[in-house]
């Protein structure tokens, strides 16, 4: 299988795994048990969240280990909703954040919070000058990702943490596509909260974190022992040490994003010199290094998908499935794009174990596949 999905999920590390075996078959025990097995695998709980905090330049109490990113999205949110002052109502979203998350928001305005959200401009990038004036004292919390899922647009996060502060407002970061991609450090990133999750980076599935700066404020959502009091649950060891692990292996970040640009600009060209009408939105702007969001002329995403599986292609839609069928995505409609326009929106994304032998399969696969339904719908124009 030739995989362009790894904005979805990546391929758990075979050193990942190995880490995380002796856990499975060995550290058993409850971490909160005071016998002899328990301390072990406490110390192995706190041997993982060193490494964790080391690796995104945090402090060993900021971690929070969870279950994945939409778990740390939403306790962020919730958490340091319940600690702001009762006279600040407003909280601020993203509109291009992940579904999930645009589901808590609209939660929160049933709860009758009165959320906003922050446009976007036609690149995909966030629209600052709105930003800046939404950014009032009335603001409990800003949630906004560090960079889409769907475009691999980067948001400018340095000016809104600065307005945030100047408000007394609150930032999370919702930095799920970024960490493994590009280079990131708590200390300096300017946010009160940041959520991530292993399976973007070669982790495990169902094991993230959210990390909490020190001295915020914060109510959690999740009423337990464990994390400090700010998670409770049992917790899930081999998961955390599968992610420590991952995050130990991520190396010098800086190059290997160099190698996968190389890589997503040549499956760019070679796509643009072959199908002429391919279109790449957020082309311009800085991204993902792995990330391409594209559509071929006006073919559907999903014939386009259709195809390509029988030739072992794996790649997503930038439609959302809902009950009614097919709906465009959220992200390309905050954009301005069309909804037939929308319809067709494809993504590609590359990863760490992308190899250029593979992109090259790939820009002779797809042009023999796609040129005849390109003139089919010429002849049907």
């Amino acid at each position: 299988m030739l995989y362009l999905d790894h904005n979805a999920t990546t391929p758990m590390a075979p050193a990942v795994l190995e880490a995380m075996l002796p856990v499975l078959t060995n550290v058993w025990a409850n971490p909160s048990s005071q016998h002899q097995a328990g301390q072990d695998a406490r110390r192995v709980l706190a041997q993982a969240r060193a490494t964790v905090a080391r690796a995104l330049g945090c402090r060993i109490a900021e971690v929070i280990f969870t279950s994945g990113a939409t778990e740390s999205n939403h306790m962020a949110v919730r958490g340091l909703l319940g600690a702001a002052p009762t006279a600040r109502r407003r909280v601020l979203f993203g509109s291009v954040e992940h579904a999930s998350h645009l589901r808590l928001a609209d939660a929160l305005g049933r709860e009758g919070l009165n959320v906003q959200r922050i446009p976007v401009l036609c690149d995909g990038t966030l629209d600052m000058v709105a930003a800046q004036t939404l950014i009032t004292e009335e603001v409990a919390l800003v949630s906004l990702m560090a960079a889409n899922n769907e475009t691999g647009a980067l948001m400018s996060l340095a000016p809104v943490a600065a307005w945030a502060q100047a408000a007394g407002a609150r930032l999370h970061v919702d930095a799920t596509q970024l960490i493994g991609k590009l280079a990131f450090s708590f200390s300096s990133c300017g946010a009160d909260a940041v959520s991530l999750s292993a399976h973007k980076f070669h982790g495990p599935r169902g094991a993230g974190a959210l990390l909490l700066r020190h001295g915020v404020p914060f109510a959690s959502p999740i009423c337990g022992s464990q994390e400090r009091g700010r998670r409770g649950g049992t917790e899930n060891l081999a998961g955390i040490v599968g992610l420590a692990a991952a995050l130990e292996l991520l190396g010098d970040l800086d190059a290997d994003s160099a190698r996968v640009v190389a890589l997503r600009d040549t499956l760019e060209r070679g796509l643009c010199q072959a199908l002429p009408s391919t279109h790449i939105w957020s082309a311009n702007v800085p991204r993902l290094p792995g990330t391409s969001y594209l559509r071929f002329g006006m073919l559907s995403a999903d014939v386009v998908l259709q195809r390509m599986g029988l030739l072992g292609i794996a790649a997503s839609s930038g439609a959302a499935c809902s009950s009614g069928g097919t709906a465009p995505s959220h992200v390309l409609s905050a954009m301005g794009v069309s909804e037939d326009e929308a319809l067709c929106a494809l993504r590609f994304s590359l990863g760490r174990s992308s190899t250029q032998e593979e992109v090259m399969r790939v820009l002779q696969a797809l042009p023999p596949l796609l040129h005849p339904l390109l003139r089919g719908e010429l002849l049907a124009a």
